[in-house]
């Protein structure tokens, strides 16, 4: 890793725009006309500094921010931090009930949002929650969310009372100087909370992690050496804006190199497809669904592809998957990476030198600067190579903690600086790990603990299994049964009985599902991770184990 970056994140892209101005850093080549040197959106995002000071907003202050990836979401990002401003994201997917529980939880007193997303439109959401906008105007005191008292909205034909148009936010900043955005600037610094994101939420409330400057730049910084970064790198971000994998993977793993961002507005295939193509952009970031979906899309032949590198992440892909991304789209130096939220969110990672058995089978090696450890989840002690146990992790990306939350930060992170991450993992002689499962994901079936990840991996060699999701269901007798969800390989059928025969010829009859189901897709949230919860309240329901599930968790 190179020398720790001792700037803010803005602090960062100035660096940029004086060592490198004419060097690209943003270009969409669809969605939006808009394209930017580091230069250019340096001086834009003091601009819209100077409009957050203009609202009266100051260090500390709270600015969420509820888009897809539009170019204002960057703009605000960089500009927040300029004046300290803490960026807290907003899930894409949220609908009212999560968007009030953020906003209120967040403290936010400022939001940018575009019109909405899918069947989802931000503008009416913000129009019941807030209703006092459209009769006081802008500084509405609202009863719902008593921070909150701006809202920006970043669609030109979205024209509401009480929301400011972006075109006109933008002027607001005419009348602030420039030493009165250099003494805001001033103020900054590189340990402040830069961002707050929250937690996906697939249990309990969502808890929002804070983030600093250093924790998420330094990150993004050790993330793009192991890619190999350079301003030679046009990186494609198909990923969420919102979630760690665009902020930190992509946004500040191109800041810290002087890479340039080629984002997609959201992913949908054959967009990213085009822009690779025509952008002939040099890396990729992606869960596997988003690489699947490329791969299987019946243009892909059409495109000509110049990638050589770039981050698969969020759930384990298939071997064969793999290689034909190696093979067929180029990226001959793709790596894995494993974190979370809490973490900024890199904790171990692949480099472009690593063989495909390690891509496949391990998540990589602790990343510099981070020591992690394998631990005993009911006593604490660490665990020796090869046996499985919680991944732990302490450094320089650890959060600062959860907002307004010391209780649950104090579980998270012990006494001694480790944050506890729940995942089950195991570390093998040459210092590589893989990830096993989650604690609460574990199964416990008469007695025996199954790890899910352990079946999903095997049924992935079955040439019929395009993917595989395993939950554990309650049983009366056994506690849990196995439940495995399937989707077949396009033209392939599969049934119930041949998945448990292939499981029983090669594993332990105890890992042979009790219930298989066969289906077309997973739930999955807007970073792209599968919701096993939702997996299993389906199976609950489909299989008629209420009765069971009530006796169990009684």
């Amino acid at each position: 890793m190179s020398e720790f970056i001792e700037r803010t994140i803005s602090g960062q892209v100035e660096y940029l725009a004086k060592t490198m101005p004419d060097q690209p850093a943003v270009k969409y080549h669809s969605g939006f006309d808009y394209k930017r040197t580091y230069k250019e959106l340096d001086e834009e995002c003091d601009r819209i500094a100077k409009s957050f000071l203009s609202l009266g907003i100051k260090k500390g202050d709270h600015i969420a921010m509820w888009s897809t990836n539009y170019p204002q979401w960057i703009i605000t990002l960089f500009a927040a931090s300029k004046i300290g401003a803490v960026f807290v994201t907003v899930n894409t997917n949220y609908k009212i009930y999560e968007a009030e529980y953020l906003l209120k939880q967040s403290d936010s007193t400022c939001l940018v949002m575009n019109r909405g997303f899918k069947d989802t439109s931000y503008v009416d959401i913000m129009k019941k929650l807030v209703p006092e906008a459209a009769k006081q105007g802008d500084g509405f005191a609202s009863k719902r969310l008593p921070y909150l008292h701006h809202i920006i909205t970043i669609d030109s034909d979205v024209n509401e009372p009480g929301m400011i148009r972006w075109e006109e936010f933008e002027k607001l900043g005419e009348n602030v100087s420039d030493e009165e955005l250099a003494a805001a600037k001033a103020k900054c610094d590189i340990h402040d909370v830069v961002n707050i994101q929250y937690t996906s939420g697939t249990t309990g409330f969502p808890k929002g992690v804070m983030l600093t400057h250093y924790n998420i730049l330094n990150n993004g910084l050790s993330i793009g050496d192991c890619m190999k970064f350079s301003p030679k790198d046009k990186l494609c971000i198909p990923v969420p804006f919102f979630h760690c994998f665009g902020l930190v993977l992509a946004i500040m793993a191109c800041i810290t190199h002087g890479s340039t961002m080629v984002p997609v507005n959201y992913y949908r295939p054959l967009e990213v497809l085009e822009t690779l193509d025509a952008e002939q952009c040099t890396a990729v970031h992606g869960v596997p669904t988003m690489y699947i979906a490329m791969l299987q899309h019946p243009d892909f032949k059409k495109f000509k592809f110049n990638l050589r590198t770039g981050i698969m992440a969020g759930s384990p892909c298939p071997v064969e998957m793999m290689k034909r991304v190696i093979d067929e789209m180029g990226m001959r130096e793709i790596t894995i990476t494993y974190g979370q939220t809490e973490a900024s969110p890199g904790c171990t990672m692949t480099t472009t030198d690593e063989t495909l058995e390690h891509r496949v089978n391990s998540v990589g090696k602790a990343m510099p600067h981070i020591e992690t450890k394998i631990v005993d989840p009911e006593t604490g002690k660490d665990l020796p190579d090869g046996v499985n146990g919680e991944f732990c992790a302490r450094g320089y990306n650890i959060m600062k903690g959860y907002y307004k939350m010391p209780e649950a930060t104090a579980q998270a992170i012990d006494k001694d600086g480790w944050l506890h991450t729940g995942d089950l993992a195991m570390r093998n002689p040459d210092g590589y790990y893989k990830i096993t499962g989650r604690i609460k994901d574990m199964i416990i079936r008469g007695g025996e603990n199954i790890y899910p990840k352990e079946i999903e991996d095997f049924l992935y060699t079955n040439e019929k299994v395009r993917d595989v999701q395993v939950v554990g269901v309650p049983s009366v007798q056994y506690g849990e049964e196995i439940c495995a969800f399937i989707i077949p390989n396009e033209g392939m059928t599969v049934t119930e009985q041949e998945i448990k025969d292939f499981v029983l010829a090669s594993m332990a009859r105890h890992k042979v599902p009790k219930y298989v189901i066969i289906t077309d897709s997973f739930p999955m949230n807007a970073a792209g991770k599968i919701q096993k919860f939702k997996l299993r309240d389906m199976a609950t329901e489909q299989l008629g184990l209420q009765d069971a599930a009530s006796i169990v968790t009684a």
